[in-house]
């Protein structure tokens, strides 16, 4: 009994987190999610709205938004048009979701999306943005980055994958990298979703425990369980140094995975002048969802 127990304690993915001041256990494993995180889940990171958005208005809105999303496609091949946009955000912040929602009735031959895995050793000696540079996209192509070159301004430096010199470097870097996508004339967007600390949790929590999701939730996602504080700093620098006039941040609030969608499609569609616009469809972004910068987080 005793090698049991010291087995299981071994095993326990149980932490000890402080948030707003207070000492609280969350233990992963077990299937009855804390009441704390529930109760403060949908309003956490100071939410605007109170409820999620209706399911029957979502889906009518987005198939409109996605009838316009064709049309963008038809118009880059009429064009040549290119487009980039990236996803950044903590872990489950709704990446994924927001890609599915853009991708979804495009045309996978000229819409892909991008998620490198870890650099192989031979990636690892060569200049850090060049495993990038063959993804970008070629005359007519829309490209979606779920996560990018971005992993060394987050995750990289948190997680100690990086030196401070080259996170350092980066953050010089990038703006400059960026230019020169721009300048290329290429569509480049840059898209934050930002969650509370309570709706991660409870994201990680229902991963755990739907064996339908039960993928998504990685090491690395219970290593940062008490590293928010960490992530949130380099998050800020992150933001402070890279959001330029050339390559802004549009920062999205992720709390309601739907608002999220919707407004971070009217972004990307209010943006670009494309042939058989329709504005009444496209409807206006919400804009206490969707702002610019590192002054639109608290």
């Amino acid at each position: 009994m005793a090698l049991a127990e010291t087995t299981e304690k071994a095993e326990s993915r149980a932490v000890e987190l402080q948030i707003d001041g207070k000492s609280r256990v969350f233990d992963i494993d077990n299937p009855e999610l804390p009441k704390w995180i529930d109760d403060a889940a949908f309003s956490s990171d100071d939410y605007p709205y109170k409820k999620k958005l209706d399911e029957e208005e979502y889906l009518e809105t987005l198939e409109k938004l996605q009838i316009e999303l064709v049309k963008v496609q038809l118009w880059q091949q009429k064009t040549g048009k290119r487009i980039i946009a990236l996803f950044e955000g903590r872990d489950a912040a709704g990446k994924g979701g927001a890609i599915h929602a853009t991708m979804g009735n495009l045309n996978p031959r000229w819409a892909r999306i991008v998620a490198l895995t870890k650099p192989t050793e031979t990636e690892r000696g060569q200049w850090y943005f060049q495993r990038y540079v063959a993804t970008m996209p070629t005359a007519g192509e829309f490209v979606l980055f779920d996560r990018s070159w971005y992993n060394r301004a987050g995750v990289e430096p948190v997680m100690g994958f990086c030196t401070p010199e080259q996170h350092k470097q980066f953050l010089k870097q990038a703006p400059r990298f960026e230019k020169m996508i721009v300048h290329e004339d290429i569509q480049f967007f840059k898209f934050w979703i930002n969650i509370g600390r309570e709706m991660q949790l409870k994201r990680f929590h229902d991963r755990c425990h739907d064996p339908l999701k039960i993928w998504k939730l990685s090491p690395m996602d219970i290593a940062a369980l008490n590293k928010w504080d960490n992530y949130t700093a380099k998050r800020n620098e992150m933001l402070k140094a890279t959001h330029t006039e050339h390559a802004p941040w549009t920062v999205v609030r992720g709390n309601d995975k739907r608002r999220a969608r919707l407004n971070l499609i009217r972004h990307i569609l209010s943006t670009l002048d494309y042939d058989g616009k329709d504005k009444s469809a496209i409807g206006e972004v919400d804009d206490k969802i969707v702002g610019s910068g590192p002054g639109f987080l608290k």
